[in-house]
């Protein structure tokens, strides 16, 4: 068994949702994980809070520093780094998951919202990851993800939603950016998506999506568990797929993953192949 014992994980949005259950399943293995997220005290509508995640990775095993964190905030990226070094000596991995997202038309996603998006998705990408640049360098096994999809140009996909799609296309194509820049050193940069929706609090908010037609974050952890876990010089540039990562570590049965084992899963956006 491929483990993260040991190794420090920096995860931004990590107090719920994918990022939180990222960092659950590297506690298993005893990690290090920097709980970066913006929610200090708990929000009207979406349950948890950085402390909160941090004291269930306590519980399942690992060490956590909860550190508040807005992305868009460079001082505050530099200090989150700064107190992650300061306690757990390094960072071996991090993990791009904080996202912005509006599903809406050019006439209908105000400036303000467009500016969230670029700057979170984007822009909080490579901030977060050109902080923390320096010290994956020294690391034994580094590993950048994203939590992005496949890079894509099929104007279906841009349509609908063209601010959002480019945002999170930004967020892809930094990964196969980061991939070619750093392979020398032996830092691997991926994105990884699901195939499926994923029942988050922040998928309640967007549409009427019923939990029933979606899979648990725990299959996204369990792919990401996968990826940071084999050797960074043998994997990157990469845009994964969770369903397929599974599938290669010999995992096809995911009925367990799915919130209704009888609901209908719907497919994620950016995804071309429907769900098998």
């Amino acid at each position: 068994m491929r483990s993260l014992s040991g190794k420090t994980l920096f995860i931004t949005g990590a107090s719920r949702g994918i990022g939180k259950a990222i960092a659950l399943r590297a506690a298993r293995d005893g990690a290090n994980i920097i709980v970066a997220a913006k929610t200090e005290t708990p929000h009207a509508r979406l349950p948890g809070t950085i402390h909160d995640t941090a004291a269930e990775i306590e519980a399942a095993g690992g060490a956590a520093l909860a550190v508040k964190l807005d992305v868009r905030d460079e001082a505050e990226i530099n200090a989150a780094v700064a107190q992650a070094v300061d306690r757990f000596s390094g960072i071996d991995i991090v993990v791009n998951n904080a996202s912005a997202i509006s599903l809406t038309g050019t006439a209908d996603t105000e400036i303000k919202r467009y500016d969230l998006m670029m700057s979170v998705n984007v822009r909080g990408t490579f901030a977060v990851t050109r902080a923390c640049l320096p010290h994956l360098k020294q690391a034994a096994n580094p590993h950048i993800l994203v939590m992005g999809p496949p890079p894509s140009l099929l104007p279906r996909w841009y349509g609908p939603h063209v601010a959002y799609t480019i945002s999170k296309m930004g967020m892809s194509l930094l990964a196969m950016g980061w991939a070619e820049e750093f392979r020398d050193s032996g830092i691997a940069a991926n994105g990884l998506w699901p195939r499926t929706l994923i029942d988050t609090a922040a998928m309640s908010m967007v549409g009427a999506i019923k939990p029933a037609h979606c899979r648990r974050p725990d299959i996204v952890a369990d792919a990401a568990h996968a990826i940071l876990t084999r050797p960074a010089r043998d994997c990157t540039g990469r845009f994964f797929i969770d369903e397929e990562v599974l599938a290669e570590e010999g995992i096809t049965d995911l009925a367990a993953y799915a919130v209704d084992p009888n609901g209908l899963l719907l497919t994620d956006l950016f995804v071309e192949e429907a769900v098998r």
